[in-house]
């Protein structure tokens, strides 16, 4: 009977190794990013300065506001002019350098805290998550009630999906009720948004807009292969994400111009919030064109490990270029074709936000945004008309976003302090002087940190067990 007791002395002790294993790994990811805690840096107390001898970019008009100064108190711009009075304020000398609005990706993935840190060090001040989990709820308080250091924080609901949706990640419906109570139950857990994602089911949609205007919760849409494309530039859903979604789904896969011409002015004429992620794509087709060194590209050293591993993208595309050769001309033209359509959308005047897809497919916080905005010049926007993407759109899509996005009197102390004029050379963003979030100044030397810190960390046990929890124990 020994064997019989060490057999159930086994398997009674390995749950309780399994948890041990993961609380620990839990315990150690949150000591490595502990230099995000305010509290243990006096110099982030301050949200209260006069900054002094700025060039002002604010992006709510194509201008520059020459040697200016400006007052924040508790992280909130008060007054913006010449020579005023400091009121017992400290000074910071901008010397000459350009302020603008700190930049916003409307569309990211968080998987860890470490994140959040990259995209400060690259000027992003507010990000829209968009595949929710407990964890962002988490992370959103933290911020919030200044614990940790982080961009303004908005997360979506779990994604709403039909019930052929076989991904762990998504949130299958399969009936207006359940969504509507599921809808309930994501805005009573503290949701900002709404998330439906391209299974979703017309019936289970239409419950969704009209339950989403009823609780005023606004809705975000991956477009649905379930409904026409059209569909989505309804009121009631307030952006339509990927332009790759355009092709595949409103095209549905032809290069058809008399269709894209339709789409266009729908776009044009609905106002429609329309936002890209053309980075992750390109990305994509990096996998094909780089194969091997794909791996070895500088932004691979900060996505998170677990999710680089999990997800597979570099194994199955390079699995699907072996079976077929001319994959990658074919990903390589789509990618082009994506530029047209922007171009296309911009011309016609529609209405677009920034959006990268960053925590995927090679794409990395914080440094994605600036791809992405070259990617809009190569469009055909102007520099001013490409940061107006990341700043004033943004302000206007939801209310969480009404105070950022711009530099007048009443919006919220999010700044970048860059040596040269973002309207002129806007790759001069790349590399602030340094950053300021709610009135917090970040200087160079924190930015830095926070990159160094997020290079080839080793949370990748971390993030399996809080991925795993999300996907077999929250609801």
């Amino acid at each position: 009977m020994k064997w019989l007791k060490g057999l159930l002395a086994i398997v009674l002790g390995l749950p309780l190794l399994i948890l041990f294993i993961a609380l620990f790994a839990l315990f150690l990811e949150n000591k490595s990013t502990s230099y995000l805690k305010i509290k243990d840096h006096p110099e982030w107390e301050n949200q209260s300065w006069c900054i002094r001898h700025v060039n002002i970019i604010p992006m709510n008009q194509d201008t520059v506001l020459l040697d200016q100064d400006l007052i924040i108190e508790d992280g909130i711009i008060t007054a913006i002019g010449s020579n005023l009075e400091a009121k017992n304020l400290k000074v910071i000398d901008g010397g000459g350098a350009y302020l603008s609005p700190g930049l916003i990706d409307m569309h990211m993935h968080l998987w860890d805290r470490h994140e959040l840190g990259l995209y400060l060090a690259n000027g992003v001040t507010s990000v829209r998550s968009l595949l929710g989990m407990p964890f962002h709820l988490q992370v959103k308080d933290e911020i919030e009630a200044a614990e940790i250091l982080g961009p303004d924080f908005y997360t979506s609901s779990p994604q709403l999906s039909g019930p052929e949706d076989g991904d762990p990640l998504k949130k299958p419906v399969s009936s207006p009720e359940e969504t509507r109570a599921l809808i309930q139950d994501y805005q009573n857990q503290g949701y900002d948004f709404i998330k439906t994602y391209n299974l979703l089911e017309k019936d289970c949609f239409d419950a969704a807009i009209a339950e989403c205007e009823k609780l005023k919760i606004p809705l975000i849409a991956h477009p649905s292969f379930k409904v026409d494309y059209e569909y989505h530039m309804q009121p009631g859903i307030s952006s339509v994400e990927h332009t790759e979604d355009i092709f595949q789904q409103a095209l549905d896969y032809q290069y058809d111009r008399e269709k894209l011409d339709l789409v266009i002015a729908d776009y044009a004429q609905s106002q429609q919030a329309h936002c890209p992620t053309l980075t992750v794509f390109f990305n994509l087709s990096e996998i094909y064109r780089l194969q091997e060194d794909f791996l070895k590209r500088e932004q691979n050293h900060y996505i998170n490990p677990f999710i680089e591993f999990a997800a597979g993208d570099y194994e199955r595309h390079i699995a699907h270029l072996e079976a077929d050769s001319s994959a990658g001309d074919r990903i390589w033209k789509q990618h082009q074709f994506h530029l047209k359509i922007v171009k296309k959308l911009h011309e016609a005047g529609a209405f677009i936000i920034c959006g990268t897809d960053a925590g995927i497919v090679g794409t990395a916080a914080g440094y994605s945004i600036h791809h992405e905005l070259e990617f809009y010049r190569q469009c055909g926007m102007t520099n001013y008309e490409a940061l107006r993407t990341a700043t004033w759109n943004p302000s206007k899509v939801h209310p969480q976003f009404k105070d950022c996005g711009s530099i007048a009197i009443g919006m919220k102390a999010n700044f970048i302090l860059s040596s040269q004029n973002p309207l002129e050379q806007i790759s001069s963003l790349e590399k602030p002087i340094w950053v300021m979030q709610k009135g917090r100044k970040l200087e160079a030397k924190s930015l830095s940190e926070f990159e160094a810190k997020a290079h080839d960390r080793s949370n990748f046990i971390a993030t399996a067990v809080r991925v795993l929890k999300y996907m077999f124990w929250d609801k």
